[in-house]
């Protein structure tokens, strides 16, 4: 009885280990561009965003965002450990880049701050992994929604700083332009083989510094 006892008691153990949380620490997530509700006053912008990609790297307390378009790329380089951010753009043959502190990255996403998280019973599965919706309502009434793996979660949840708060890696979200049309990034392939750490080293030469 003894025995069996401990047996079972050792079986829990395991079952609740596997029903945890996991975190990724490395991984790279490749996003898929769609536009909902085109609108008709930029088309150019409309095409472009259908021509490009959207790439997550994290490794450790380090996450880079690259956006690619035909046109125009921009790389976000966020280290959770100091809570600084760099933003590295290049057009064309011009080569840019932004350095925030800590206090400069809070700064710039400030129309997320304050912001209510709603959770629903909605889900769906992407890349294999069960996702919940959650609807996120910001302080000057917008609302967007997103829906996350609860069973993992990423070393860095500011690689989009909204996501900070979600309790999962967030495989797809909505996001609007400046005009009306909704834009839905969703993921359509993920790797957790280690990630170089070059990705997320800073130029030091090459790029015009520009102050947001």
């Amino acid at each position: 009885m003894r025995y069996l006892l401990c047996l079972l008691s050792y079986c829990f153990i395991i079952s609740s280990a596997s029903s945890q949380t996991r975190v990724v620490a490395e991984c790279t997530v490749n996003y898929a561009i769609t536009v909902n509700n085109e609108s008709q006053v930029d088309k150019d912008a409309v095409a472009l965003l259908k021509q490009s990609s959207k790439v997550i790297y994290i490794k450790g307390n380090n996450s880079r965002s690259d956006l690619i378009s035909p046109s125009f790329s921009q790389s976000l380089i966020f280290n959770k450990a100091t809570g600084n951010a760099v933003i590295l753009r290049e057009i064309g043959a011009n080569k840019f880049i932004t350095k925030m502190s800590s206090i400069d990255w809070i700064k710039q996403n400030d129309k997320f701050t304050d912001m209510l998280i709603q959770f629903s019973d909605e889900r769906k599965t992407i890349l294999g992994y069960e996702c919940k919706r959650a609807t996120l309502l910001l302080k000057d009434g917008s609302t967007f929604s997103v829906f996350y793996a609860s069973t993992i979660i990423p070393s860095v949840r500011e690689f989009e700083y909204q996501f900070k708060d979600i309790p999962g890696f967030v495989l797809e979200y909505e996001a609007k332009d400046g005009y009306t049309q909704k834009i839905t990034y969703t993921a359509t392939k993920i790797s957790l083989n280690p990630v170089s750490a070059a990705k997320f080293d800073i130029p030091t030469q090459g790029y015009r510094l520009l102050n947001e």
